[in-house]
């Protein structure tokens, strides 16, 4: 059902590094993102994709994924979602990629895997380093991998408002959650 697999689909920061993500698995995803709706159809983005640990370590140097996990932590996979200038200008409204991410991250989920949307991208030293061409734009990377990390979900402490998570000492991950009769205003 569509709602476990949003449920499971969590902002992973931990992996089992040493499980390997397949480059064929990568494209599975990428095709669900191309099927995926796109602003008057127009198909402006382009992926690149990484599986190789040599490149897996010159993305992660250029990302900011909160917690940063050390070393056998890290995912065994990317996704970097571009857009193709060549196709079309992509303007501020677009949402395209959070489409095409969600898409992949369900996806992922579905085969047991986990993935989290990166914006904190230093796109600059990252197209340098990838020798990714001008016209393509990095938009996002999505982390993928085997998730090494559990979660549970708490409810938001009305008191505070805190919804910002925390792990307890055995490692599991708490995720603060609003009620869902305080997001409807009308």
């Amino acid at each position: 059902m569509l709602k476990d697999l949003i449920m499971k689909n969590r902002s992973t920061r931990r992996y089992h590094q040493d499980v390997p993500v397949s480059r064929e698995t990568l494209m599975e995803l990428i095709d669900l993102a191309r099927f995926s709706p796109s602003g008057g159809n127009r198909q402006l983005l382009k992926y690149y994709l990484s599986c190789e640990p040599a490149k897996n370590d010159a993305i992660y140097n250029q990302i900011s994924l909160g917690g940063d996990p050390p070393k056998g932590e890290r995912p065994s996979a990317y996704i970097i979602i571009m857009n193709d200038t060549q196709l079309g200008t992509y303007g501020p409204t677009e949402v395209d990629h959070g489409i095409a991410a969600q898409s992949i991250l369900l996806g992922a989920v579905e085969q047991g895997l986990g993935g989290c949307m990166v914006g904190m991208i230093n796109r600059r030293e990252l197209k340098k380093i990838l020798n990714i061409p001008e016209r393509y734009e990095i938009l996002l990377v999505l982390t993928i991998g085997k998730p090494k990390e559990s979660y549970v979900f708490e409810p938001v402490d009305p008191s505070t408002g805190n919804v910002h998570g925390w792990w307890d000492d055995l490692g599991v991950r708490h995720i603060p959650k609003r009620n869902l009769e305080d997001l409807i205003i009308g």
